[in-house]
């Protein structure tokens, strides 16, 4: 019976008894409309009467299957409980309760008219609440756990307070420790300066860090030039957390001639230890600065959380760090029996000069037979692969062949890339003896940690870049004319003509190309296009749509050369006036879709494929989707872009 029906019955009774003396007094001025109320009347009565007894039966059946489900013999009132326990109907509504119920939910007072037992157990349903058994429960200021089960005519709820208990464990956790290693990115570059203006602006930063720190309870100390360690209580951490770190915009808002002082953090979370916590902080940080710095990096067991990075990555003017890596990178081929190169699926210009870098370095300097293992029939820069192998047909092979050629003496070089879900040959890495990554994308969560060494530089305009500075360490002479175009080309093609992420090293490695003899008409006759896909490019252009200063195209399955018409079309909508980034869409087979993002670094569009699964550079990157429709990822794409934590 529902709760409506049967709060009304008091009324209904009152209203029944009243109506006999009525019809009685009308009776005695008018025989006819007193038999007539006199029948209504009865009629009522006779219904008020049945309501009443299934009212009655309704709450002995309620109670009574609640006895008889939940109790023993021994337990056979609600009164022998030792904890609150309501009974309730099928509906929610309260039927009965003991006196603990009472003194812990009604105050001692008879509340119980009208009243519901979702107003006990927060947002659930009563049917959520049974489904779920066991859960959890907050009212007047006390913590429950609530056991509920469903009877035969209703549901029975048995509150525990355990306030107590669970006080004390959200004390305890919110005072476990945990440990952040910090590091100025770029502090190097106003120490260095000695203008006073510099020296200020690094002593302003540095008070920011020691004022948050101090505001917050952290300890704090320093432990190089513009390295520290912070210990602070997990209460502190998700305060952070949910304030997105905002230490990184105060930081960022410290600047000396245009250059903004940024912010990389690594915390190690939920550890047994502070040895374990600092341990996992110095993965964290590692990462965060992989992924290009200005930013946070919690890592929890082996998940990880970002917050910032929306900085253009500060570039590093030293070679140092290349220097170093090189003469690991001779000594492992020095060693080697076979050298293979490959990179990641779909090659570009970037990856196919790399690797054309790579394998000059290693037959011409070390003399070793070397093959890059590439898709040709799947290859956005067949025109360079046909230029390259002209001369050496084997240069290039299939994965299958290289997964011949592997062995626990086989030195694997894996260019533009660091995920093992990208690589051309995903069990090419698994089955060398010693891999090495040179890459420039942001560092990825699931990169390969396998490897031996990671040459891998985030503020490098491309993986082309790195390479010929590696060249150029340990033999400037192995380079060829077209090697060093591909090289270039590699270049151009992520410098978008030398307009974006381009530094000072971008361009001494493009004049030691030219002094290599690479011809830049020839390196831009790469990029010419064909009548057909200049068409296809307008079109995409033409029907670009922009959402939240975002250019946005979907390509129908007509689109000719789609990757590399998709590539030009999102370079494109880059010159289109307020546009930030742009993204085109477009089916890759049957199953995936593939979505190609570029910016100039305004909006980190890493962030925006990270959210979906990809990942990349900041002013270049992509995802692919499996088993959705062309506007089922533009839907999901816009639902990313009018995040504005993302943007």
């Amino acid at each position: 019976m529902k709760r409506k029906v049967w709060t009304v019955f008091p009324a209904c009774l009152i209203l029944a008894v009243l109506m006999i003396p009525m019809s009685a007094a009308t009776l005695m001025y008018d025989k006819i409309l007193g038999v007539v109320e006199l029948c209504v009347t009865a009629v009522v009565v006779t219904a008020v009467f049945i309501m009443a007894l299934r009212f009655r039966n309704y709450i002995r059946e309620v109670a009574q299957s609640a006895m008889k489900d939940c109790y023993s013999p021994a337990h056979k009132a609600l009164e022998a409980m030792k904890t609150p326990v309501a009974v309730c109907g099928t509906h929610g509504e309260l039927i009965a309760y003991n006196a603990m119920f009472r003194k812990a939910f009604l105050n001692d007072e008879d509340d119980s008219v009208n009243t519901h037992i979702s107003r006990f157990i927060a947002e659930l349903t009563p049917e959520e609440a049974v489904k779920r058994g066991s859960f959890d429960a907050e009212y007047a200021g006390k913590r429950f756990t609530v056991f509920g089960r469903e009877t035969e005519h209703g549901m029975l709820f048995e509150f525990v307070d355990d306030t107590y208990y669970k006080n004390i464990a959200d004390q305890y956790n919110d005072t476990k420790t945990s440990v952040a290693l910090i590091v100025f990115d770029n502090i190097e570059d106003f120490s260095a300066d000695a203008e006073q203006e510099a020296a200020a602006a690094h002593l302003a930063a540095e008070n920011i860090l020691y004022g948050w720190a101090t505001n917050r309870n952290i300890l704090l100390r320093r432990f190089g030039e513009n390295r520290y360690i912070a210990i602070f209580e997990e209460a502190v951490l998700k305060q952070e957390m949910e304030k997105k770190f905002d230490l990184l915009d105060e930081i960022r808002a410290v600047t000396y001639n245009g250059r903004p002082a940024t912010l990389s953090i690594g915390v190690g979370h939920e550890c047994a230890t502070l040895t374990d916590s600092a341990s996992q902080a110095r993965k964290a940080l590692d990462m965060a600065l992989g992924r290009g710095g200005d930013q946070v990096a919690v890592l929890t067991g082996s998940d990880y959380v970002f917050y910032g990075g929306v900085a253009k990555g500060i570039e590093k003017t030293s070679k140092v760090r290349v220097r170093a890596v090189s003469q690991e990178i001779a000594d492992a081929i020095s060693r080697a029996e076979h050298v293979l190169i490959t990179g990641h699926r779909y090659s570009d210009l970037d990856c196919i000069g790399a690797s054309a870098g790579m394998y000059a370095l290693v037959t011409k300097k070390y003399n070793k037979e070397c093959h890059i293992v590439a898709d040709v029939n799947r290859t956005m820069a067949s025109d360079m692969i046909e230029k390259l192998s002209e001369n050496r047909r084997d240069m290039f092979i299939s994965p299958e062949s290289g997964m011949l050629l592997t062995g626990p003496r086989t030195l694997l070089f894996i260019v533009d890339t660091q995920s093992p879900d990208f690589i051309e040959g995903d069990r090419l890495y698994k089955n060398c003896g010693n891999v090495i990554i040179i890459d420039h994308h942001r560092k990825m969560v699931n990169f390969i940690d396998t490897a031996s060494l990671f040459l891998h530089e985030p503020t490098a305009s491309s993986t082309c870049e790195l390479v010929t500075e590696v060249v150029e360490y340990l033999a400037d002479d192995v380079l060829s004319q077209m090697e060093a175009e591909a090289l270039l080309a590699g270049i151009m093609l992520d410098t978008k003509n030398f307009v974006i992420s381009t530094g000072v090293r971008t361009f001494e490695a493009a004049a030691f190309l030219r002094k290599k003899g690479a011809d830049t008409v020839a390196v831009r006759n790469v990029f010419a296009n064909s009548l057909e896909n200049y068409r296809d490019k307008s079109l995409l252009v033409s029907s670009a749509q922009i959402v939240n200063h975002c250019a946005i195209t979907v390509a129908d399955d007509t689109t000719r050369n789609s990757r590399v018409v998709c590539a030009q079309a999102a370079d494109d909508l880059l010159s289109i006036q307020d546009t930030y980034a742009s993204f085109v869409i477009s089916r890759i087979d049957n199953r995936t879709v593939n979505i190609s993002a570029r910016s100039f670094g305004k909006i980190n569009v890493q962030l925006v494929m990270e959210a979906l699964g990809g990942g990349g550079h900041q002013t270049m990157a992509a995802v692919q989707l499996k088993d959705v429709s062309l506007e089922k990822a533009k839907e999901m794409l816009i639902d990313v872009l009018e995040d504005v934590n993302i943007l």
